[in-house]
């Protein structure tokens, strides 16, 4: 099933995804360029919720540009498998190779704003991410590795403390507690 039928099944678990879920469908059907950076305003994006065997530590990075801990995840850039978008951006940014899918159905939606910032020495605008999110497990064991040019850390935490270590206060109350509650409802 392809990303767009995929999104449209998907049933919102709260406010927030019901209006994310709308905006990303209106977005993705208007836009021919939504799966590549080259869109200015607007691309899609995968990100991946990493929980141990026992679902009660989650891994986290210590991203650069946001200056916070939060999850992994990275731009389509072309691929509209966003599933494998979210298997190859944690294996880049957390070194993690044995990574079990809990479901390849979608975990999580969610419209991001990202505010315009440097990356590679270059202006970036201003822009929103909307973003996929796909529930992963992966063992606590395995050595963790730095992504020096995107991440300077990587580490494994409780999922309270998960929410803690955030910087980014909406990502603390919306997404990563929203994270946290639906995998315990599992």
């Amino acid at each position: 099933m392809n990303i767009l039928n995929q999104i449209k099944n998907y049933k919102p678990y709260n406010e927030q995804e019901k209006y994310d879920k709308a905006g990303i469908l209106n977005y993705l059907e208007r836009e021919k360029n939504i799966f590549s950076r080259d869109n200015k305003i607007a691309h899609m994006t995968a990100s991946a919720w990493v929980v141990n065997k026992d679902r009660n530590k989650v891994v986290m990075i210590y991203h650069n540009i946001y200056d916070s801990w939060s999850w992994m995840g990275g731009h389509a850039d072309g691929e509209e498998d966003l599933f494998a978008v979210a298997i190859k951006e944690v294996k880049e940014e957390s070194g993690l190779n044995k990574i079990i899918p809990l479901s390849k159905d979608i975990f999580s939606l969610e419209v991001l704003t990202v505010d315009g910032h440097i990356k590679k020495g270059k202006y970036v605008s201003s822009h929103l991410h909307l973003n996929i999110t796909y529930l992963f497990e992966a063992d606590e064991k395995e050595i963790l590795t730095i992504k020096e040019d995107e991440n300077s850390g990587v580490e494994w935490f409780g999922l309270d403390e998960s929410i803690d270590k955030s910087t980014e206060v909406w990502f603390k109350e919306r997404i990563y507690t929203k994270l946290n509650k639906k995998l315990n409802e599992l």
